[in-house]
């Protein structure tokens, strides 16, 4: 695995606080954002680079290994109990300062060691890595994950299957085993850490698995009664008003909302608000009709 920079990345030096690498992330993720830069392959590279880079940076544990180990920073522990054993083994031959390659100081090349390039004791050679965990982010519309579906998504070069299941939500983080980095020294296989990023392009308001919805009423349905078509995601929906509604009335359509992650049959609702809509550009006769029925009442 080639060494990647993640300061660089960042344009941040290695000393950059906290405060300075989340600054430098958010100012390059909102001029990568695929939503700025549609259709735009380059740009897409440097956003997946810019949010890895920020995931180990921001994190101080993550940062602390890959300072110290670099591109193999999430082998750390592995490296540790290797480093470890090497003491221990280092310690029960002291005064062969030359035993099959190395001191009791250690070995020249630790890392080369660790995979195969030392002699001697093969314990730490052994030692079974797991391959690297990749991240991906997909893009979907909201009216995609109304339905369970399928998509193909080219992770590194493969193209891999996925089954999308209906309700995931935006941010919804899914991981798929197995589908990251070989592993090292016959260790398992990384896996594959999938971010849904969910594009609203509905005229819906969401929280969770519930709807919302503004509707324009006209005064004279909301005075009189009557019957108006609403569109959900599911298709058109007959609603009757009811006489004498009053602005902002709220409706609740029962099931109607978006559906819930891994509960099949189980739906959000849908929450309709109603805005009267006062006509405008009166003729005279409307206008003596409205000043008779101000009479009335």
């Amino acid at each position: 695995m080639e060494y990647i920079d993640y300061y660089k990345i960042l344009g941040v030096s290695k000393n950059a606080s906290e405060d300075e690498i989340k600054k430098a992330y958010r100012k390059l993720a909102r001029k990568y954002h695929p939503d700025v830069n549609p259709n735009d392959k380059e740009a897409e590279r440097k956003f997946k680079e810019i949010n890895e880079a920020n995931e180990v940076l921001s994190n101080p544990e993550n940062r602390k290994k890959y300072d110290k180990y670099g591109k193999d920073w999430k082998n750390a522990e592995e490296f540790e109990k290797a480093r470890q054993r090497q003491r221990q083994y280092a310690g029960s031959h002291a005064g062969y300062e030359n035993f099959e390659g190395f001191s009791a100081d250690g070995f020249s090349d630790f890392f080369e060691y660790m995979f195969g390039g030392g002699a001697g004791y093969t314990g730490a050679r052994n030692v079974k890595f797991k391959g690297q965990d990749y991240n991906a982010e997909l893009h979907l519309n909201l009216t995609d994950v109304y339905k369970t579906h399928k998509q193909v998504l080219t992770v590194n070069g493969k193209k891999i299957r996925l089954t999308i299941p209906a309700g995931v939500q935006n941010g919804q983080v899914i991981k798929i085993k197995g589908k990251g980095g070989k592993g090292k020294n016959g260790g398992p296989d990384g896996d594959l850490y999938i971010k849904f990023v969910i594009n609203n392009n509905t005229n819906f308001k969401v929280n969770n698995n519930d709807l919302y919805l503004d509707v324009d009423l006209d005064l004279y349905k909301a005075v009189l009664g009557g019957e108006i078509i609403i569109n959900t995601l599911a298709g058109k929906v007959k609603l009757k008003v009811k006489p004498e509604t009053q602005n902002r009335t709220k409706v609740k359509l029962k099931g109607k909302g978006l559906p819930v992650y891994k509960k099949e049959g189980s739906f959000g609702d849908l929450y309709i608000t109603y805005h009267i809509k006062i006509p405008q550009n009166l003729s005279e006769k409307e206008k003596e009709l409205f000043k008779e029925l101000s009479k009335l009442r």
